[in-house]
């Protein structure tokens, strides 16, 4: 009768264990994708400004079509893949094509900017102006999102790699989460070198 009711504690133990350390995934997973959300808000922000950047520089960069017909194409990509990472946040595949496309789009913008330098009237222009100043705020917006969304992946992956978690993660199909990477370029991340 006593190992009969030492055999049942043992086995109710368990099952909340088991529960315990479910619940435990599911918030962490749902974590990740909540913060996978604010970068898909500040993204979205980002795509919303393009056309019109590019309709204020098409006025005065008539010969630089092919430099904004990219952005359009840029921007029109990373919406693609932005989208498909909205449909699984954490998916490694979605979450380097996002990372691909966003650096690919990066780039393109980088170069109409760098063409506006030769064009003083757009870069005097006041809605170019505006539309600059609000594009780098996205940026720096869509970078805090992107540390909070990897904090939270990294919270996740962590959980789910520990035992006993691992087991419970393999029994339920807890599958690993992908970082978005940052779409700076190498060249873009290197300390500028400054001389007198």
């Amino acid at each position: 009768m006593v190992s009969t009711l030492v055999f049942l504690g043992i086995i109710v133990l368990l099952i909340i264990v088991t529960v315990g350390l479910y619940n435990n995934m599911v918030t962490l997973r749902n974590r990740f994708q909540n913060a996978f959300s604010q970068i898909d808000v500040q993204l979205k922000r980002r795509y919303d400004l393009i056309p019109n950047l590019v309709e204020t520089a098409k006025g005065y960069m008539k010969h630089e079509r092919e430099a904004l017909e990219a952005v359009i194409r840029a921007r029109n990509s990373a919406l693609n893949a932005s989208d498909e990472a909205a449909r699984a946040p954490g998916d490694p595949s979605a979450m380097q094509a996002l990372s691909g496309a966003e650096g690919a789009l990066t780039g393109a913008l980088g170069r109409i900017f760098a063409l506006s330098e030769n064009y003083p009237d757009l870069k005097a222009n006041e809605n170019m102006l505006a539309l600059q100043e609000e594009l780098t705020s996205t940026e720096n917006r869509i970078a805090f999102a992107r540390q909070a969304f990897n904090d939270a992946v990294t919270r996740y992956n962590i959980a789910r790699e520990k035992f006993p978690n691992n087991i419970v993660a393999g029994m339920f199909h807890f599958t690993s989460a992908e970082l978005l990477e940052s779409t700076q370029t190498a060249e873009e991340r290197k300390t500028p070198s400054v001389s007198f």
